[in-house]
């Protein structure tokens, strides 16, 4: 099983930056398929972004398209959710979570969570 630990989270005003990490131990990182997840105040856990195992292969939700970016460093053992233009809707937990399968994982299905970092955007 693979431990996750997030970091990076805060506050920062409207239309401000910041990155997120998630740090893997335990097995092998590369054999993992990584995805972010967050969930707001008062709503269900949402998928954020996915990335494949070797970063080949990306997936947003709609409602992050060219505002976040997803990537991920085998070799450091690290994924990352760089965010831009941040919202105050934005503001929620943000979870990694890991799956063998990518498409699972754009799927919702997740083997492994971290703790999840808070995000908050004030406007």
């Amino acid at each position: 099983q693979v431990q996750l630990v997030e970091s990076g989270g805060g506050l920062v005003q409207a239309g401000g930056s910041l990155r997120l990490s998630c740090a893997a131990s335990g097995r092998t990182f590369s054999s993992y398929a990584m995805g972010w997840f967050r969930q707001a105040p008062g709503k269900e856990r949402e998928f954020v972004a996915a990335i494949s195992r070797f970063g080949s292969s990306t997936n947003y939700a709609d409602s992050v398209k060219g505002q976040f970016t997803i990537s991920r460093d085998n070799a450091k053992n690290t994924m990352y959710l760089q965010m831009n233009s941040l919202k105050p809707e934005d503001t929620a937990v943000y979870y990694c979570a890991a799956h063998p399968q990518f498409v699972r994982i754009v799927g919702g299905t997740v083997d492994a969570w971290g703790q999840g970092t808070q995000v908050t955007v004030s406007s």
